[in-house]
């Protein structure tokens, strides 16, 4: 351990060599590299956390970049926890990196998981979140969970020494698909800063053993008012017996055997280039589509596919997309179900990677 390097950390009465050891010897895995990821990553990286695996399948995006800050115009299109890991690398070598390049799965997620201390759920969907609370539920193991809604955060430390879980703040694990996430509803660019640096406090505190948790209480910022609220949140005893995974958490990381193909924004373009009359189907919400789209689009939210699905020939291929690439991708698994005989593509990064490449 490099004592000059957390010299300030370890003069702290109430922290000290001995938690500086633990942090030492600790491991977290971080699930996402984005808005939550990246900060975390950065402060669990700097205070001396010994092993950190990030796991992301995402690329970088230039709408990424306002509130991603260690990502770069010259990341762009790169895998995001390539870049995020070789910068990590430069912040602190002493550190031992895992770069998991996929996305959490019901298929792989206990096996993902098992190793780690800590997980830290920065992801951004409903689905992955019930997903990471099951599995962290069934392994016994302590997660802190962060979300963002328009200038408000959010961060609690769930399932700790028989704590509550994430079922216990929502209960409801229904259909979320009408609930905006940043890329619909959009967010400032500071506020994922703070809550992934907030995540990355309650992760030390549970790694050292020092303070007052967030268990049992969930932390709400709201930032233009800058007002801190904390309140209490119950134990649902039922919610502590999860003994198995589902099969699908309805949420865009969640792979299923349906047969979507994928296509890369430049085989897309190409398609385009070539045949202007294809069938091509934004699943973005009306406002998004309004402020711009492709010409030949036909606009169907991802809420209202169920209802409008007819609206779609399902004789002929159809593609869909939308900004960037994960709900068209649950979109072509919902049609996949609807229209289960029809050929069905999803364009890798939607918007975003067609913008990323100056093609719209």
């Amino acid at each position: 351990m490099d004592e000059l390097r957390y010299q300030k950390q370890i003069r702290l009465k109430s922290f000290g060599r001995e938690s500086q050891e633990k942090l030492a010897s600790a491991s977290v895995l971080i699930i996402g590299a984005g808005g939550l990821g990246t900060p975390a990553a950065q402060y669990l990286n700097g205070v001396g956390v010994g092993k950190i695996a990030i796991m992301d399948q995402d690329t970088v995006a230039e709408s990424n970049l306002a509130r991603q800050t260690l990502f770069t115009p010259e990341d762009v299109g790169k895998p995001k926890t390539d870049v995020l890991i070789q910068h990590l690398k430069r912040q602190n070598p002493s550190t031992h990196f895992t770069n998991i390049r996929k996305f959490l799965t019901p298929e792989n997620a206990l096996h993902e998981l098992a190793g780690y201390d800590l997980i830290v759920d920065a992801s951004d969907n409903f689905g992955t979140r019930y997903l990471v609370n099951d599995a962290c539920v069934i392994l016994d193991k302590p997660f802190i969970y962060g979300a963002l809604h328009d200038f408000e955060g959010q961060v609690s430390v769930m399932n700790y020494q028989n704590g509550p879980t994430y079922r216990c703040l929502f209960p409801e694990g229904g259909d979320t698909s009408a609930i905006l996430n940043c890329d619909e509803n959009g967010v400032l660019g500071i506020l994922p800063a703070l809550i992934g640096t907030y995540q990355a406090l309650e992760a030390v505190k549970v790694l050292t053993g020092i303070g007052e948790l967030l268990s049992g209480k969930l932390l709400i910022i709201d930032t233009l008012a800058q007002t801190h609220l904390k309140v209490g949140l119950p134990v649902v005893p039922e919610n502590q017996s999860i003994a198995a995974l589902k099969n699908n958490y309805g949420q865009p990381m969640c792979s299923t055997d349906m047969d979507v193909t994928s296509l890369t924004s430049e085989e897309f373009w190409n398609k385009q280039e070539a045949n202007r009359q294809q069938q091509v189907i934004d699943v973005r919400n009306e406002g998004e589509f309004e402020e711009g789209h492709l010409e030949n689009a036909l606009n169907i939210p991802l809420s209202q596919l169920t209802e409008r699905h007819q609206e779609i020939n399902e004789k002929a291929p159809v593609t869909l997309i939308c900004q960037s690439g994960m709900r068209s991708l649950k979109a072509a698994q919902l049609l996949q179900s609807l229209h289960p005989e029809q050929v069905i593509y999803n364009v890798e990064g939607g918007m975003n990677a067609l913008e990323a490449e100056g093609w719209v």
